[in-house]
């Protein structure tokens, strides 16, 4: 029996500071961080007067109808201003979850998880776009028109396993722009179900712990001869920066 399983892959394009788009696309990326700001000070605010906090409909809510600060509507699409509060939810989403941890193992932290910053005032963000913005017409990935023009062709196109397009994700950088494709492909799994199964647990001091349902007798791989070279790493690399 062959079983057929949906896995996602990346593509890597560079836009480079020479190339035409590349100005457009990093206006665009600054305005993702405008949005990304007022949003985290609306949540911000809220979570610091009351202890509530703003989730992602409600916030897409309270921003697109917001008139007099309008971050929002200047965004590329409203697709693409809706990704970016999703993204800020989900950071949220990480604070939370941190806390959470911090409360019942504060030795594992520094100090107490801190509310999601501000990104910085002349800084960008990344900008994402669904397949229901970009559209892979025959070869290429045509972006909306607001873009003026900008088309990517991709790879994947050639990979007789591939599936579908998901995304695409434009990552800011000084002297470039990193545009990551998300597709699927997919991949046939040849083994059958055998009703076998082992696990592997990965730790520390025991590097390895595995096990199985065949009654066979469990693998455990010592993790301290490498967690002391670690240490004595760490030791070495401490000495050598204070001096």
């Amino acid at each position: 029996m062959i079983i057929m399983i949906k896995n996602q892959r990346i593509e890597k394009h560079i836009v480079k500071s020479s190339n035409q788009y590349f100005p457009m696309l990093m206006n665009f990326c600054n305005l993702s961080k405008n949005l990304y700001n007022h949003a985290n000070y609306i949540v911000r605010q809220k979570f610091i007067d009351n202890g509530n906090w703003i989730r992602y409909a409600e916030l897409n809510k309270i921003l697109k109808n917001d008139k007099d600060y309008p971050d929002y509507s200047f965004m590329p699409t409203a697709q693409t201003a809706q990704q970016t509060l999703r993204l800020l939810d989900k950071n949220w989403k990480s604070f939370f979850k941190s806390i959470k941890d911090w409360s019942k193992n504060k030795s594992k932290y520094l100090g107490k998880p801190k509310m999601p910053k501000y990104l910085k005032k002349d800084g960008f963000y990344q900008l994402i776009l669904t397949n229901q913005n970009c559209k892979l017409k025959k070869d290429v990935i045509v972006f909306p028109k607001v873009f003026e023009g900008f088309t990517i062709k991709p790879n994947f196109i050639n990979r007789k396993d591939f599936v579908s397009f998901q995304q695409v994700r434009i990552i800011p950088h000084k002297n470039k722009h990193v545009i990551e494709i998300v597709y699927n492909i997919c991949i046939a799994n040849q083994k059958e179900n055998n009703g076998r199964y082992i696990g592997i647990d990965i730790g520390v001091t025991n590097l390895a712990t595995v096990c199985n349902n065949m009654k066979e007798s469990a693998i455990i791989i010592n993790g301290k001869p490498l967690k002391s070279i670690n240490q004595y790493y760490n030791k070495k690399i401490s000495h050598y920066r204070e001096i």
